[in-house]
């Protein structure tokens, strides 16, 4: 697949691929309106009355083809947009004329310096001064003059470089620009509009299903068939009203956006609302707390930002400016992935602003309204991504199937009223009566029932769900991805030891807690400073590690203290002083002056720290092999390698600390990371225990007793990641485990991927940790593979699929890695399900078929699933739901189906002697039976034990379509043989025209009646996936009570009752015969469905008999891996031509569109 983004367009045959949030990549078309076809199609609404018109609202392309020619993007007046999934949806956009000449006097006028070579000078028409646009899900897109394609505004341009943004934007826009980027950018809000309930309904009642039931009641009205016509009305209109609230509850969606107001820096300082700002305007963040109106790149100063709306993490953030690099890379590839530790997002707050010597805290805006981290987020639940399930689209197949079916049976009915002469009118009535009887009505309704009663259900274990369609996609997982840090293992730290480093030698370890405090010096200044913690409401907040790290020094913050630096002005800075608790130190305090926050890319943090008094010395904590890369060889113990496998072998956190002093007279606002981060000398390796849930070890065995692959995806060590794998039971102890190394070459383009066991790496040099790692254990299929931030794609495509599929630990993942391998398992074939706590997992809980998040914060937005009790507990007990919702739905199609053909059936063979079902009939069935167990059936619950098989994935197997095949064919057999005997023996007896009332209508209908019911008995699966039938107590009495009236109406001979019914008494012995015919079928349907349906053996049997095998990627790959006697490779090295440099966390030349954009924006 090819890698997209917004600045490459592919401009072919005139199709321009635009990116958008939900529907990633579409096509875009350009049409010009004429008037003559639009005038045509005017006649065709009139004539059609109307209809023409509901056509084209559901086919918004046929309506541009109707009325519109093709032509370039550059003339068109409408655009047509198609999505480029498997879905191919059309969307109608009309094109618009900005006008911005009021704001522009002459063409010297315009462009500014800052708008030079942006894309609002490009957009602007010369000489009328207009500007060409498109609107998109919230998102307006400008006409580029030069480059003949649209592109997005209301964002900065990705091409700036960190200098440029100083330069061009440092001293804020002009009045001038800023009036026409607010024109073009249109204000800076997230206004979701809260849409008229009339709206809304007509919009609802348009659907195909409510135009369907429409046809439906105005049929049933005009055959007198009032009761089930206002009963369906009735239904009809409750679930309008239903959608109509829930969708209005969208209204919430606009407390995200506060007004607020901001210091601007143009032409000195001006007061301005917050729905005013523009991309490029300078912000002056005040003192205090402040919600952020748009994204922004902090340009001098540092904030410390809570992003909890955002991300679900309460741990503050701290931010720091984007540094004056003079290159010509765009800022964000110049940053890599820590981009975002310059960027204040919209929505979060800023707690905290501390200043440095340029006097205030400035930021620029990088993106406004609906372009925004937090526009993102609300345009997800707006537009959500269209879900791809093999259930809905057979459905969709089968509706068609009943249609065509129907189509079959009006042929039959208009031919034999035709040839019994019958009226016209009559005749059309009947045969349209054909297709209301053949298509349920019910039927959209009755699986909706199905998945709210799981989501109730899970609602009650404390797993809430925002997405209901994804309940019936967890019955298919088999592959699920778990976080470690919170989610396998516990959210806190306990500090374990310290193993301190002094002359080139590891010294006696310090245990925590102990009865001697540690003693002052580098590695207990290293512990008190090199931190990003703040006071706030009253406790000490940050990342847990930090938290434990500092409170072992018995220190405290003091957060407000002004510190005054030579050659500078004063600026806010962290201090750190002795607390009462504290040994005796030599100083008052020390004082952290700058931050290099924590980077996932670089795995360390740095402060720059000064002794009240002293001189100013960098204090670096971070992996240890990174951290041992950055400190001068000297100082580095010769067993470092060795002491750092021990430990982690044993499964704990390790961090390594290190410092330096600086040279007297520099100012740390000056110096780069790379200048600080350098020669440094190590201090030692702080050790960190972290437990495992006791909830994990035994949902991990249950789900691999299921055959339910777990993986564990972490930012951690590869061995502290293998060794809790080990602990948790997803490798097992006694089997080997194999590191995989991948290396760029030096001074190339290629790249190596060694294979070699894992404990042979024992004697390895630290300086070659520099590479991505895999494990993979040979026995278990148990597989680890670590990735470094600038993730290289090595070109050994094969390779990477064999390490996917035998994968068990993947470590040191980014988060934007960790969307990537989900994507890349779903590629495989895999339905994949991802269980995370942090912020670092919100990428891949999106793109996961079930992503279930253990944080109760994002319940809102990160996640479609959340667990209020925060264990994996949650992950198979959703597998158990979803699986017992997906085999609901199939029952409750099958039912629809047979109780629709069942009565379709019964009425053709009336039909034969222009006879029918009476309305209460009609009535009995629909709703006293069909509704009542259509409703009650879904109530069954889930089996409490996992089995180690799925259920099937789609209608169309052979299972199913078998099973629904067989039971018409029963249906059909009993009805006609009853039908043919009632004709023959009815044929001797005088009958009056007495309406519907017949021998036949009444042996037909009992017959029919009493079918649905032992269809719905038979359908009604409980064991492996349900609990058995009898646990559902309201469908076992709503079967009785129903069969007991049901016999009552066969043996009853009460005159009134029988008239209302249509109904004639028949003689007893037939009543028996009927009654024993429906035994007999009840029987033989119970056993095919027991002995053959259900019968797993025997289709495992017919399997390997016609040597049939899954489609699936992963098997297909698992059978060439078993035939290949030489995997796994052991120590082998492979070698690739080329390496794809990925940014942006990107996986190499991959990318899904689909949620770039949210995740560049977290």
């Amino acid at each position: 697949e090819k890698h997209f983004n917004l600045t490459e367009h592919f401009i072919l045959k005139e199709i321009v691929m635009i990116f958008f949030l939900v529907f990633a990549v579409q096509e875009i078309f350009g049409y010009k309106t004429q008037g003559w076809r639009r005038a045509l199609c005017i006649a065709g609404y009139i004539l059609s009355c109307g209809a023409l018109l509901l056509l084209f609202y559901w086919k918004p392309e046929w309506d541009v083809w109707a009325n519109c020619i093709r032509c370039s993007l550059e003339e068109a007046d409408i655009v047509l947009l198609r999505t480029t999934d498997e879905f191919r949806i059309y969307s109608r956009k009309t094109v618009t004329w900005i006008s911005v000449s009021a704001l522009i006097r002459s063409r010297t006028d315009y462009p500014a310096t800052a708008e030079e070579d942006s894309i609002f000078s490009k957009a602007i028409m010369k000489p009328s001064l207009q500007v060409k646009s498109i609107q998109v899900q919230k998102i307006r897109y400008v006409w580029n003059i030069y480059a003949k394609q649209f592109q997005k505004v209301g964002a900065l341009e990705d091409h700036l470089t960190c200098s440029a943004i100083h330069a061009k934007f440092g001293s804020g826009l002009t009045c001038n620009e800023q009036n026409v980027r607010r024109v073009i950018c249109g204000p800076n809000s997230i206004d979701v509009p809260v849409i008229p309930i009339w709206k809304l309904l007509i919009k609802e009642v348009l659907n195909p299903f409510y135009v369907f039931q429409l046809f439906s009641v105005c049929l049933w009205f005009a055959e007198d068939y009032m009761e089930y016509a206002t009963a369906i009305i009735i239904m009809s209109l409750l679930s309008i009203f239903l959608t109509v609230y829930d969708l209005r509850q969208v209204r919430h969606l606009n407390s995200f956006h506060k007004e607020d107001f901001f210091l601007i820096s143009g032409k000195g300082f001006q007061e301005l609302e917050s729905h005013h700002l523009v991309p490029g305007d300078t912000l002056v963040l005040k003192e205090g707390k402040t919600l952020l109106p748009c994204d922004a790149i902090l340009i001098s100063g540092q904030c410390i930002v809570n992003e909890s709306m955002l991300t679900g993490e309460s741990i503050p953030v701290t931010k720091t400016h984007l540094p004056q690099a003079d290159n010509f890379e765009p800022w964000r590839m110049h940053c890599a992935e820590d981009y975002k530790k310059h960027v204040l997002f919209c929505g979060t707050e800023v707690i905290q602003t501390k200043a440095d010597d340029r006097g205030v805290v400035k930021a620029v805006v990088l993106r406004t309204g609906f372009n925004t981290a937090k526009g993102d987020l609300v345009r997800s639940i707006l537009y959500p991504k269209p879900m791809n399930f093999k259930l809905y689209r057979d459905a969709l197949r089968f509706l068609m199937c009943l249609i065509a079916f129907a189509a079959i049976g009006m042929i039959y009915t208009v031919c034999v009223f035709v040839l019994n002469g019958e009226e016209a009118g009559e005749v059309v009535k009947k045969a349209l009566d054909v297709i209301t009887i053949a298509v349920p009505p019910a039927l959209p309704a009755a699986l909706t029932t199905g998945i709210i009663y799981t989501q109730r259900r899970l609602k009650k274990k404390g797993i809430f769900c925002i997405s209901p369609q994804r309940i019936n996609m967890c019955g298919q997982l088999n592959l699920i991805c778990f976080d470690k840090t919170g989610t396998l293992t516990e959210d806190g730290l306990d500090l374990w030891g310290l193993l301190p480093s002094e002359r080139n030698c590891f010294q006696d370890i310090h245990n925590f807690p102990a009865d001697h405090s540690l003693p002052w010096g580098p590695v207990f200044r290293a512990m008190a400073v090199c931190h990003s913690l703040i006071v706030w409401q009253g406790k000490i907040q940050g990342d847990p590690l930090d938290v434990k790290m500092f409170e072992a020094t018995n220190w405290v913050i003091d957060d407000s203290s002004g510190h005054h630096t030579e050659g500078q002005g004063p600026t806010y800075a962290t201090v750190v002083r002795p607390g009462p608790k504290a040994s005796s130190a030599p100083v008052e305090g020390v004082t952290i002056l700058h931050q290099f926050p924590f980077s996932s890319a670089l795995q360390r943090m740095s402060v720059i720290a000064q002794e009240i008094g002293g001189e100013q010395q960098v204090f670096t904590k971070g992996a240890p092999e990174m951290v041992a890369m950055l400190c001068r060889a000297e100082t580095v113990p010769s067993n470092f390698e060795s002491k750092l496998l021990l430990y982690t072998a044993q499964g704990f956190r390790v961090i390594g600390l290190a410092c330096k002093s600086l040279q007297a007279g520099k100012q740390s606002t000056d110096l780069t990371r790379e200048e600080v981060e350098s020669d440094l000398t190590f201090l030692g390796l702080l050790i960190m225990e972290n437990r495992l849930k006791r909830e994990t070890k035994p949902v991990l065995e249950e789900l691999s007793a299921a055959r339910i692959r777990s993986v564990m995806v972490t930012g951690d060590n590869i061995r502290t990641a293998v060794t809790v794998a080990k602990n948790a039971g997803m490798i097992s102890a006694t089997n080997r485990v194999i590191l995989v190394e991948a290396n760029q070459v030096p001074g190339s383009f290629s790249a190596s991927i060694t294979w070699k066991p894992l404990e042979e790496n024992k004697t390895e040099d630290y300086r070659s940790l520099q590479e991505d790692k895999l494990s993979w254990n040979a026995l278990n299929n148990a597989v680890g593979l670590c990735y470094r931030h600038q993730s290289f794609t090595i070109s050994l495509p094969f390779l990477s699929l064999q390490l996917l599929l035998n994968g068990t630990v993947f470590a040191r993942m980014s988060p934007g890695h960790k969307s990537s391998l989900v994507e890349e398992f779903q590629k495989l074939d895999y339905f994949v399900g991802m269980c995370g706590d942090g912020a670092n997992d919100c990428g891949a809980l999106k793109v996961a078929h079930a992503g279930i998040s253990l944080s109760e914060q994002e319940a809102s937005v990160a996640s479609p699933f959340t667990s209020q009790t925060p264990s994996i507990a949650c992950v198979p007990e959703l597998i158990r739901e979803g699986r017992a919702a997906l085999v609901t739905s199939f029952c409750m199609f099958k039912y629809m189906a047979l109780y629709s053909t069942i009565q379709y059936l019964g009425v053709l063979l009336l039909y034969w002697q222009l006879n029918s079902f009476g309305n209460y009939q009609f009535l009995f069935q629909d709703l006293a039976i069909t509704t009542v167990i259509g409703v009650t059936m879904s109530f069954t619950g889930a089996y409490p034990k996992l089995v180690p098989y799925r259920p099937p994935s789609q209608l169309i197997s052979p299972p199913l379509l078998l099973s629904v095949v067989l039971n018409i064919l029963f249906s059909l057999s009993m009805q006609i043989f009853g039908f043919v005997v009632v004709c023959v023996v009815s044929s001797t007896l005088e009958q009056t025209d007495n309406g519907y009332k017949s021998y036949e209508n009444t042996t037909v209908w009992l017959l029919s009646t009493i079918n649905c019911l032992i269809v719905a008995l038979v359908f009604s699966k409980g064991k492996p996936f349900r609990q058995p039938i009898y646990t559902n107590y309201v469908f076992v009495v709503v079967l009785i009570v129903q069969l007991g009236i049901c016999l009552f109406l066969v043996f009853a001979d009460i005159d009134d009752l029988y008239s209302k019914m249509d109904l004639v008494c028949t003689p007893t012995t037939w009543r028996i015969s009927m009654v024993i015919m429906l035994a007999v079928t009840l029987a033989v349907s119970f056993l095919v469905e027991e002995a053959v349906i259900e019968n797993r053996p025997l289709w495992l049997l017919l399997k390997k008999t016609f040597r049939y095998h899954s489609k699936s990627q992963y098997k297909r790959l698992q059978r060439v891996l078993e035939e290949d006697s030489a995997w796994p490779p052991l120590n082998e090295t492979f070698f690739s031509d080329s390496v794809t440099i990925s940014v942006e966390g990107n996986m190499g030349g991959h990318s899904n569109p689909t949620f770039d954009s949210n995740e560049d924006a977290l």
